[in-house]
């Protein structure tokens, strides 16, 4: 029998892959190794920046590959990548690495490199001349004291930097440490999930970051005395986490298609090797296996790596608008993370168990994430991973900015991409619930307040509301993924509701001026479905009541998926301005069936009889806020 029934990737498929992403890195190596630039255009912050970034991830996977076979080394991959430290580190050498103090992205490529020293410590750190270690160490110690750190899954790169310094006797800081791990500690929240900063940034960095590092840095040497009482919370976290993030991987191993950072594609799959690594007793070996082999045998047979072994800006294929601003060709090989089971030996029963189907593999699945403000739904019929979205945004409550397609939309999934073209970022229109003036401009809705979500009934049941907002945007902002700031006016508060189960969902909306001085601009409410790539899938949007008009947005290379995007519509009018006119509903579904639901309304309250004939009573008793008095 084989042990990889599903996905059939073993240990082997995988240290092919990394082989051949490895020895294809190398050919745009500078002449002694210490910058790695793939070809491309430069990212945002220069070439010197791209060099470093490419050394530094690709050294990630060349240290995974090295420990999991306890120091053998048929590439050689010790002695190149030795040599590159030797020269990125020579203050006097024409390759020498942008350092922390000159730039703010060396910091981030200095805890990989930090962090991969420790994990090889006895076949590379060991090897390298006693001048060469001097100069790691006074590189890496740049950072010590320094406080210009974002508060964000950032603190880890300082953490790392200062443990590996700390473990060779070099200058380290426990004030430094400490300030870094009670940062973190502030981005714990509900049922195992971590938020990357103070705003709601719900994403892949939970995964690939926020659990990640916390358990790496346990393990490295000298550690303990620091990780060995928060070690427990970490743990703890990490399995209530996974229970979740088994849950949005497609049976297709396509990730959820959601968050900034995207072009890092099986990043997705850290978590789970991160699980594997704790001995998390969540998710069984061959669990873990399936999910993360499934992630990235997704993108190898979709064309990432490429035909000449490259991870390319883009999902499946380059695609630019994907990446941030400052992305650069080196960027890419943050994938490596994804590939940190190479760290564990052949024998370990994660490369030996026989794998276990996902959860959407088995039912269907619905389960409500209150960190994120997500229900999240599997069909097994399809393998269609969704996610409904009423809680992330990017964003605090009461911004007014606009609307990051990446965050705000109202629903995500594993077979569908946000529109991401311009008019995707100023005009959000799939998956949203928008006011239109006479110009077709629509409302934002970042900032909005999380009302509820939870389970009723076999359903979900969602809610928020959101102050509308037209925006003048400012694009000389620094992209970092999330909605652009600008000249804002407020249209109206726009509360929704949204009832799911499976490939349905009915959103109700109501519409109430509540003195917003922009409210007479408003001629049009619309509401937006799935945006559908290609002819594999279906989106549909119907009127349950409330609504006068309908149609199909059309838009060729919109998202990384390539292709014709379209997306389904319906509008009710009011010219004039828009006045209260109480709850309109809409029917809303990808891969949905010819049978919508059906609603009857009474009182406070809405019955939604699903095309099984399963009903389900959800409230809609949300009051506006009161008036200040003054």
């Amino acid at each position: 029998m084989t042990i990889s029934p599903i996905t059939g990737w073993t240990r082997d498929d995988w240290t092919t892959l990394a082989d051949r992403m490895l020895l294809a890195a190398r050919r745009h190596a500078s002449p002694s190794h210490a910058r790695i630039t793939p070809p491309g255009a430069p990212g945002g912050y220069g070439t010197d920046v791209d060099g470093l970034e490419g050394f530094a991830r690709t050294l990630l996977l060349a240290g995974f590959r090295i420990a999991g076979e306890r120091g053998e080394d048929p590439l050689q991959l010790l002695d190149w990548y030795a040599q590159g430290i030797a020269t990125g580190t020579d203050p006097t050498s024409p390759e020498r690495w942008v350092r922390p103090s000159e730039h703010g992205q060396a910091k981030v490529e200095a805890a990989s490199i930090a962090l991969i020293l420790d994990v090889t410590r006895p076949w590379l750190w060991d090897a390298l001349d006693a001048g060469v270690q001097e100069r790691v160490v006074a590189y890496l110690a740049e950072v010590v004291g320094d406080q210009d750190y974002p508060r964000s899954n950032w603190v880890w790169f300082r953490i790392v930097v200062e443990q590996f310094l700390a473990s060779v006797g070099g200058p380290w800081s426990l004030d430094d440490m400490e300030a870094d791990l009670a940062t973190h500690e502030s981005f714990a929240r509900a049922g195992g999930w971590y938020c990357d900063g103070v705003s709601r940034n719900y994403d892949h960095y939970a995964g690939w970051a926020l659990h990640l590092y916390p358990i790496l840095w346990s393990r490295m040497t000298g550690a303990e005395q620091l990780a060995a009482p928060r070690l427990p919370a970490y743990a703890e976290r990490l399995d209530r986490f996974l229970l979740d993030a088994v849950r949005l991987v497609g049976a297709d191993g396509s990730p959820l298609i959601q968050g900034r950072s995207l072009t890092y594609r099986f990043a997705a799959a850290a978590p789970f090797w991160v699980g594997a690594l704790a001995g998390s007793p969540t998710l069984a070996p061959g669990l873990i296996r399936r999910a993360a082999s499934g992630i990235v045998k997704h993108f190898a047979d979709h064309g990432a790596p490429d035909d000449d072994g490259l991870l390319t800006l883009g999902w499946h294929h380059p695609w630019r608008p994907i990446a941030q601003r400052y992305s650069g060709p080196g960027s890419p090989y943050w994938a490596a993370k994804g590939m940190l089971g190479l760290a564990l030996p052949a024998d370990h029963p994660v490369w030996t168990d026989v794998e276990q189907p996902l959860p959407v593999e088995q039912a269907d699945q619905l389960t409500v994430a209150a960190a994120p403000g997500w229900a999240v739904v599997g069909t097994h019929a399809d393998g269609i991973v969704r996610v409904h979205n009423h809680g992330t945004d990017h964003a605090r409550p009461g911004d007014r900015t606009g609307d990051s397609p990446l965050y705000a939309r109202m629903a995500y999934s594993t077979a569908t991409a946000p529109l991401l073209d311009e008019a995707g970022w100023d005009a959000p229109l799939d998956n949203s619930v928008v006011l239109l003036d006479a110009d077709g401009r629509a409302t934002h809705r970042t900032g909005f307040e999380t009302l509820t979500a939870g389970e009723v009934d076999g359903a979900a049941v969602l809610a928020s509301r959101a102050r509308a907002h037209w925006i003048d945007p400012d694009r000389s902002v620094p992209d970092h993924g999330s909605g652009r700031p600008g000249t804002v006016l407020d249209a109206a508060l726009i509360t929704t509701v949204s009832i799911v189960r499976g490939a349905w969902e009915v959103r109700c909306v109501r519409v109430d001026p509540d003195g917003a001085p922009g409210w007479d601009r408003a001629v049009a409410l619309r509401v937006g479905g799935w945006p559908v790539t290609g002819d594999q899938h279906t989106s549909v949007a119907v009127d349950l009541g409330g609504f006068e008009d309908s149609g199909t947005h059309q838009a060729r290379d919109a998202t990384p998926l390539g292709g014709l995007t379209s997306t389904p519509w319906l509008s009710a009018y009011q010219m004039g301005g828009w006045k209260p006119d109480g709850w309109r509903f809409v029917g809303l579904a990808l891969n949905g069936g010819a049978q919508p639901p059906r609603i009857e309304t009474s009182g406070s309250s809405v019955t939604v009889t699903w095309p099984d004939l399963t009903r389900t009573t959800a409230p809609l008793d949300f009051p506006l806020p009161r008036k200040d008095p003054s």
